[in-house]
């Protein structure tokens, strides 16, 4: 599967530690930035290009980071074909995962440690939607909206 990644300063230091790790796990990693720390970078700017690539290649997955994890998942959800979603238990990113079908993870760095962090995306990779008839209603409804902008 293809991971693209993509982080703030406030992320960089998180996405930098995952990326190895992704890797590591047989994961093909894309990193779309930032490349350097960079304290006066935007999150819009590297949350976008992944959104972009994963809504264009839908058998892919994103991470985003920033320090909240708010506003990477705000800006991922302005780009069609995207669900984002933030989590911070394992718990959350299963259910994002099976029920609402989320193809890009946001992460706050600012309350994450790696260990956590690194939980947070096994779940979100290792965990399929379910073709469950109210799950399918449920995406295909946002889905449709998206098509009326």
């Amino acid at each position: 599967m293809k991971i693209f990644l993509g982080a703030d300063h406030r992320g960089f230091e998180l996405k930098e530690v995952i990326k190895p790790w992704l890797i590591k796990q047989g994961y093909e990693v894309i990193d779309l930035g930032n490349d350097h720390y960079e304290p006066e970078d935007d999150y819009p700017d590297f949350t976008f290009p992944v959104a972009e690539q994963v809504a264009a290649e839908t058998e892919s997955r994103g991470i985003v980071v920033c320090g909240s994890g708010i506003g990477v998942t705000m800006a991922a959800n302005k780009v069609v074909g995207i669900r984002a979603g933030a989590a911070h238990s394992v718990a959350e990113a299963e259910h994002a995962r099976a029920h609402d079908n989320i193809n890009v993870l946001a992460l706050a760095a600012d309350y994450l440690d790696e260990a956590t962090a690194q939980q947070l995306i096994e779940a979100f990779l290792g965990v399929e939607f379910r073709q469950e008839k109210k799950y399918i209603r449920r995406v295909g409804k946002i889905t449709a909206y998206e098509t009326l902008s």
